[in-house]
């Protein structure tokens, strides 16, 4: 069993050039796994922006939260190498790229939406109060309602 993986991050302005993302998995529990992907401050949020505001741009990701530039830039390679993002160019302006969900990152809108009631009920968060009691009366049927919107807006560029 694999404990890691290197994804080679190609630029499609530079064909030659390339970025080396290695993720080094601790063990091979699967939770302590998904937190040595999604276990850190901000990979979360920004999947958090992609799934459930349609954020695409690297302008739009944790505005509120002011994540770093430097550490935002390392959080969207180690997502696209973990094949939660795919990064294309954006045809409005080829010089900037946009960032989109793929059918992986869509399995973690169930678990998005329960963190979310989580926290809510165990924290002094303000935000994701409707989110949260919605959920509650129907979980299932804002899952659905999640995704669609997300696929909705990232076909949307």
């Amino acid at each position: 069993m694999p404990l890691g993986r290197t994804c080679h991050l190609t630029d499609s302005h530079k064909p030659d050039s390339f970025q080396t993302v290695t993720t080094t998995l601790r063990s091979g529990c699967p939770i302590a796994a998904s937190l040595d992907l999604l276990g850190d401050r901000w990979t979360l949020v920004v999947l958090r922006d992609v799934l459930f505001a349609g954020h695409k741009r690297f302008s739009e990701f944790a505005t509120e939260e002011r994540i770093a530039t430097n550490v935002l830039a390392e959080r969207l390679e180690r997502l696209e190498c973990a094949g939660l993002l795919l990064r294309r160019p954006d045809p409005a302006d080829g010089r900037r790229w946009l960032y989109l969900p793929t059918k992986k990152s869509y399995a973690l809108i169930p678990m998005l939406v329960d963190l979310a009631v989580w926290g809510v009920a165990n924290t002094d968060a303000t935000g994701g109060r409707e989110l949260a009691s919605a959920a509650r009366k129907d979980r299932d049927g804002v899952v659905a309602q999640l995704t669609a919107r997300a696929k909705a807006a990232a076909k949307e560029r």
